[in-house]
């Protein structure tokens, strides 16, 4: 087995350039979910579970989009290697294109049928009551948070990376604001409670709007992309999108909903267990954004390497990957245990709902070593590589035939302990990790990619 490591001062010196911003990016991402989750717990655990809940239904865009930008961004990485920005602009256009049909239809359905999407996650009247609320102030949020997102995704891809993490900034001292006067009713505003987490976070979403696809389409150099591009015919490259893009999309969608079935497993085990989940689910995304800024970073650099035709190269970068996952696992593995009780009790919440969080995080500790690995290297170099049929088919596979199964047995049949709960729910992150070593040795995963060129219009 290859070395899990390269010894290029420059490699690490690149990964870090790319990770660190986008880390820290996701950094404040997560402290606005932590501030909104903080402050809509102090109304009550109804509102919490509500807000929680009613998130998982946008947290399905949230990865459609997600899949979206990052199917696209193999592309993106690949073209801006080989200097073909014309293939580039293309592939933004299809892209966002993509992006505004799915916004219409999370939008249609949020407007018009919030009850029934709530009575998704939870048959309790309270939570899907406040859900609705939130859902009815969240309709707009599809359309600024998608197009911010998969602009953001491509801003990276060309080494624009400040300018997504400055915007992160002020949006989270926005929201914070917003929420803080919406929320409890402050300078003069009305209480607002549940609604007003959904407002505050909308302000924050058309600020970010602005400047990020303000950037893109307006002063950015390096694509070039203006909104006139939005209706150039693409040719052929659609072919080349959808034979590379699309299974990210596809897998990341089919994961979304595989997510949300989780989260309807969750739903069901009581407003305490919820509560609690919510609670831990924003500190696993506390310890992990480094890992979600290496995997982006790990697609990055394996795409501009191939697009340069180096393989041997891009294989002996994929081992390094490989390692860093490791030992990013475990860091975040260890600020999880520092971190938990300090993190359960700033939160107002009961006796039985403070004991099955700190099982949750005791299992989210094991889990995320795992995740780690197979995250580096699912969304970063073997998506990076073009492998994203064979990633569509693995990341289902285990979600669908192990997690869900064996979460719904543990939970509702067996009504094990909230350890065992969580862990089955997340054994895909065990296999896939697994897998992932297997797949990076076979080096069936680096594809070649065409220009449009290539293709022909």
């Amino acid at each position: 087995m290859q070395k899990l490591y390269v010894k290029d001062k420059a490699f690490y010196k690149n990964v870090a350039g790319i990770a660190i911003p986008i880390a820290l990016q996701g950094l404040i991402t997560t402290g606005v979910n932590m501030m909104d989750t903080i402050m809509i717990g102090m109304v009550g655990e109804t509102q919490l579970s509500a807000v929680s809940l009613a998130n998982q239904f946008i947290n399905i865009f949230h990865i459609f989009c997600m899949g979206i930008g990052m199917g696209a961004s193999v592309l993106v990485a690949r073209y801006y290697g080989m200097r073909d920005k014309e293939s580039l602009k293309k592939t933004v256009t299809i892209m966002l294109r993509l992006c505004l049909a799915m916004a219409t239809l999370f939008c249609v359905a949020t407007l018009f049928l919030p009850e029934q999407i709530m009575k998704i996650y939870t048959v309790e009247e309270g939570i899907i009551t406040n859900g609705i609320r939130y859902l009815e102030y969240s309709v707009v949020t599809y359309f600024l948070l998608g197009l911010s997102l998969t602009c953001t995704i491509v801003l990276r891809n060309v080494g624009q990376v400040k300018i997504p993490l400055y915007t992160s900034i002020a949006a989270f001292f926005i929201n914070v604001g917003a929420n803080y006067i919406f929320i409890f009713g402050k300078f003069g505003a009305p209480r607002m409670e549940v609604a007003g987490a959904a407002v505050g976070t909308l302000i924050a979403r058309i600020f970010e709007f602005a400047v990020i696809c303000g950037y893109l389409f307006f002063k950015d150099k390096e694509i070039g992309f203006r909104i006139k591009d939005l209706f150039v015919p693409v040719g052929n490259l659609w072919k080349e999108y959808i034979r590379i893009s699309i299974p990210v999309l596809i897998s990341d969608g089919i994961l979304a909903l595989g997510n949300n079935s989780v989260a309807m497993v969750i739903g069901r085990l009581g407003e305490s267990f919820v509560a609690a989940n919510a609670v831990t689910a924003v500190t696993q995304q506390l310890s992990s954004v480094m890992i979600q800024g290496f995997s982006q970073a790990g697609a990055i650099v394996t795409g501009y390497t191939l697009g340069e035709g180096d393989k041997e190269k891009a294989h002996s970068q994929g081992y390094a990957f490989l390692g860093l996952g490791i030992v990013f696992g475990l860091v975040a593995a260890g600020i999880i245990m520092l971190i938990s009780g300090p993190m359960i009790t700033a939160y107002n919440l009961s006796e039985e709902t403070q004991a099955i969080a700190r099982e949750l995080m005791i299992s989210i500790c094991i889990i995320v070593v795992f995740q780690a690995t197979n995250s580096i290297m699912t969304k970063g170099v073997l998506r990076g590589g073009g492998d994203t049929k064979v990633l569509m088919l693995a990341d289902n596979i285990f979600l669908w035939v192990a997690s869900i199964p064996l979460g719904i047995v543990a939970g509702l049949v067996l009504h094990l302990p909230a350890f065992w709960i969580y862990f089955f729910l997340k054994i895909d992150q065990v296999l896939k990790a697994v897998w992932c070593v297997i797949r990076l040795r076979s080096g069936k995963w680096i594809k070649k990619i065409k220009s449009s060129a290539e293709i022909g219009e």
